[in-house]
């Protein structure tokens, strides 16, 4: 084999090669990785702006209870749509269409103007700085303290998406109807596992539902829904299609303004308000974690913080992807 002669020009040229592969790849994974977020990241060019939101939300939610669950669903629905990047925050434009008008967010998904509120309030003291996306993903973790639910270490760093994704809104959300295996390959889609959704949909122990959305469930007379349940929830949600469709039920009814396992204790006795629910609990592969959920609180709070911080990791952008909005209904 004939040997490999260096000298201080190779030296060089090898070594300069090198530093720049190195370079490409620092550039790459901070665009890119999902480890480049972290709870410090405005420690320095934003200090107050957790503290800001935090005030804005708890106060809006000091209006209206109701708006903690809104929230909290409002960053899930941000998530699963091409990741945590405020898209579904934006308006119709000239170029792309809302995702608040896709079939699971139209005259559901609520408290955009408290994200907004919240951001003006950011942009005051430190402008151009926080994304949207963050704000949104803060809001989350105080919408839950503010109902005595579970804290959790926000990530921060994202950026704003350019565009909404109302075609993908319509395609990977989860359907209020599924079955137990589909939701666990939705979500498993997006790296979460079927613990985390179970814990996650314990969400439910807040919020409401509209009529439309559970009126099969309590007039099918099935085996898995408690026929009094049914019956009770029948005086808000007439069997006529045409008549309260848009009529609120509370999803749990024991505490529905508190973050607690009763949503799990319900699914236990056939009281699960939405199909989505009640096949959580159903003879299937996640009866056991219903179960845990039901007898041990502090297990269903740990599970369900950690799977809000995985759910936060899902396909951030980072580092020049996306941007920064000044105003969160509009790319600018």
């Amino acid at each position: 084999m004939a040997s490999m002669k260096w000298n201080s020009k190779s030296t060089i040229s090898f070594t300069f090669v090198s530093a720049a592969l190195c370079l490409l790849l620092v550039l790459h994974f901070t665009t890119t990785c999902e480890a480049t977020l972290s709870s410090r990241f405005y420690d320095k060019t934003c200090p107050n702006a957790i503290s800001t939101i935090r005030s804005s939300i708890r106060s809006a939610i000091s209006r209206e209870r109701r708006m903690a669950a809104s929230l909290i669903r409002l960053h899930f629905h941000d998530c699963f749509v091409k990741g945590c990047d405020a898209s579904i925050l934006l308006d119709d434009s000239s170029t792309f269409t809302s995702e608040k008008n896709a079939l699971p967010n139209r005259n559901s998904a609520r408290g955009y103007e408290l994200i907004e509120d919240a951001k003006a309030k950011v942009e005051k003291i430190c402008p151009g700085v926080v994304s949207c996306a963050d704000v949104l993903a803060v809001a989350a973790r105080e919408a839950s303290l503010a109902v005595s639910g579970p804290s959790w270490t926000v990530k921060l760093g994202r950026r704003d998406s350019p565009r909404a994704y109302p075609d993908v809104a319509n395609t990977d959300l989860p359907g209020f109807t599924e079955s137990l295996d589909r939701l666990i390959s939705r979500f498993g889609g997006k790296g979460l596992s079927a613990r985390d959704m179970v814990a996650l949909s314990g969400a439910h122990t807040i919020g409401q539902a509209q009529c439309f959305t559970f009126r099969n469930r309590i007039y099918s007379n099935t085996s898995d829904i408690n026929a009094s349940f049914a019956r009770s929830r029948r005086s808000r949600c007439p069997a006529a299609v045409t008549q309260g469709s848009s009529n609120l039920a509370p999803l749990e009814l024991v505490t529905p303004n508190s973050f607690d396992n009763n949503y799990f204790k319900n699914l236990i006795q056939k009281k699960g308000l939405l199909q989505s629910d009640q096949v959580l609990f159903s003879g299937g592969s996640t009866d056991s974690i219903v179960s845990e959920y039901s007898k041990n609180s502090a297990r269903f709070r740990a599970d369900f913080a950690a799977a809000m911080v995985r759910m936060g990791d899902i396909e951030p952008l980072t580092g020049s992807a996306g941007q920064i909005r000044r105003v969160c209904s509009a790319v600018s």
